[in-house]
């Protein structure tokens, strides 16, 4: 198996940027359409477990719009073959001091395209230095 195809991962990173400018600005169309529509799609979030595309949709649509914006650290993005990929990252927020962020996703081409099948979400304390 091939890893980091050079054209696979361009198109992973663009998905995956078009998932943070969705994620930021809140738009929600555009991050419903990047995870699988599949009841076996999960997103564990800090604070809420979210089984299949319909609990994803209500925490989507449900969430506030404030405080969204986050700076992304240490973004890895690694591609298995053609069709399978993943990506992970730090991220900071302004409302969150003292704390960083840590998300990671699963990558599937399906013949719509990338999409997310499981993400995972969680905030820690920031290391000490």
């Amino acid at each position: 198996m091939e890893v980091d195809i050079p054209e696979v991962k361009k198109e992973v990173e663009a998905a995956f940027a078009l998932y943070e400018t969705a994620l930021v600005t809140n738009d929600v169309a555009t991050l419903e359409a990047l995870f699988r529509d599949d009841p076996r799609t999960l997103r564990y979030g800090a604070g809420e477990n979210l089984y299949g595309m319909h609990e994803i949709r209500e925490f989507r649509r449900a969430r506030s719009p404030v405080g969204l914006m986050r700076k992304l650290e240490r973004t890895i993005i690694t591609t298995y073959g053609r069709d399978f990929a993943t990506a992970s990252t730090l991220f900071n927020r302004d409302g969150a001091p003292g704390k960083i962020g840590r998300q990671s996703q699963a990558w599937v081409r399906f013949d719509e395209g990338w999409r997310i099948v499981a993400a995972h979400v969680s905030l820690i304390d920031k290391p000490q230095s």
